[in-house]
């Protein structure tokens, strides 16, 4: 904890390393590259990406402290702690996307037990597949900016670049619907989340619905991973 009694919390991720920090009753999040000098020890943290040096092995959290039923032992961390924390706010069986580098969508029963889930290329891997793949399209950087200026585009879009981030988000966003509503129609409690950089791209994009119904209905959450990570740091 900093000298300002600030407590902070880390997911080190492929690409970017993701923090949440506690000040007083609010916490708050954000994603920066790799620092090459660690400002201060985090109270707790998780890595699916490279480890750095500077982190204490004492404070890390792993699969085998989080407390989701039948977790294989393949699980990604970043996946057993934004299920486990999603069932934990919901009570009932959920389905959490995050979209990072990767897609993952990871389904939790009722009784809090992972039941699997499915992997797919995120939006700045699709980009540059895109781009390595063939002869003529354009390299896209995956600024947000960018992103977010192609969610807001029309839907069928006449200039290259636009085209192509306009297909990869429309396609995450189909597939995550698709996903829904397959899993609605078997289980009729099911609560599905969002969560990840790419997450509020991807939350416009989502068909709303629940209220009057016809089920999905996502519910975008920045944090889930960390809060997940806090909550099971705070068990150990």
């Amino acid at each position: 904890m900093s000298a300002g009694g600030e407590a902070r919390w880390l997911l080190v991720g492929n690409s970017r390393w993701h923090w949440a920090a506690d000040q007083g009753c609010e916490r708050r999040y954000w994603s920066e590259r790799p620092e090459p000098n660690l400002p201060q020890q985090p109270q707790g943290w998780a890595a699916v990406g490279q480890v750095s040096a500077q982190l204490e092995p004492g404070r890390r959290v792993t699969l085998a402290q989080v407390p989701l039923l039948d977790a294989p032992p393949w699980l990604g961390i970043d996946r057993a702690l934004a299920g486990y924390q999603a069932w934990c706010r919901s009570g009932t069986s959920v389905l959490v996307a995050d979209a990072g580098t990767a897609l993952s969508l990871t389904r939790v029963d009722g009784q809090g037990r992972f039941a699997g889930g499915r992997l797919m290329a995120g939006a700045a891997l699709q980009l540059q597949a895109l781009h390595r793949g063939t002869q003529g399209l354009p390299a896209l950087p995956p600024e947000q900016g960018l992103l977010l200026a192609a969610a807001d585009a029309e839907a069928w879009p006449s200039d290259t670049k636009a085209a192509m981030a306009c297909g990869v988000l429309q396609g995450l966003a189909g597939a995550l619907q698709r996903a829904a509503m397959q899993l609605a129609a078997h289980d009729s409690g099911v609560q599905f989340w969002l969560t990840g950089g790419d997450g509020p791209v991807l939350a416009p994009l989502l068909q709303q619905t629940e209220p009057g119904t016809a089920r999905p209905l996502w519910r975008f959450d920045p944090g889930l991973c960390l809060d997940g990570l806090a909550r099971v740091a705070s068990l150990s």
